[in-house]
């Protein structure tokens, strides 16, 4: 085998371990990842495993930054091309739901960074930095389109960019609980029912 074909290998087995990590992480959570589980379910030996990322910190990151890669592609890529503003927001927001809701070929467990702000908001350390870096990113995303939107004139010129994404994360927050805890199949439409009536959009505005 040539150098060259020896580097694609490598980085295809990287991959596979990365999204098996992603998948494991979101039922049992960063701390259930485990070199040993992931050596099983990939038919590798654990000295394979960790040959490519050395720690199970490591793992743990690199696990966090595909996920975060795999939740962009799903759901901010899709309505990238919109206008920005409430229009993009919308189409985002639907999509979030859709990510939660039915996403289980690589989140099988539900949304990992839900379960990982929870596991590692008490810790210190790389682990729970990545996990606040990562949500603080796509919380500035949502204020991005939501100050556009107040600058168009899309939201009442009142409108707190900051304080309407506060409220929009608690939502997502309980859709994930509500769908992964209890089952709650009524919880997409009342996600859905409680945004558009903090996004206004659930009333005609008037001119």
């Amino acid at each position: 085998m040539s150098p060259r074909n020896t580097i694609a290998e490598s980085r295809r087995t990287r991959q596979r371990i990365i999204d098996r990590s992603v998948a494991i992480a979101s039922v049992d959570g960063l701390a259930g990842l485990t070199i040993g589980r992931l050596a099983i379910d990939l038919s590798m030996s654990k000295a394979g495993v960790l040959g490519h990322f050395g720690t199970k910190e490591a793992l743990q990151l690199a696990a966090l930054e595909r996920a975060s890669a795999m939740f962009t592609s799903l759901v901010w890529e899709p309505a990238a091309a919109l206008p920005p503003g409430l229009t993009r927001l919308q189409a985002v927001c639907e999509a979030w739901i859709a990510f939660l809701d039915t996403e289980r070929a690589e989140f099988p467990g539900g949304c990992l960074f839900t379960a990982a702000s929870v596991e590692f908001d008490g810790h210190t350390g790389p682990v729970r930095d990545t996990v606040a870096r990562l949500l603080t990113v796509w919380r500035r995303r949502l204020v991005s389109e939501l100050r556009y939107a107040v600058e168009a004139g899309e939201l009442p010129s009142g409108a707190d960019p900051e304080q309407i994404v506060f409220e929009l994360v608690g939502l997502y927050l309980n859709l994930n609980q509500s769908i992964q805890l209890f089952g709650d199949t009524t919880a997409p439409a009342r996600t859905r029912h409680a945004l558009a009536r903090l996004l206004g959009t659930d009333q005609p505005r008037a001119d």
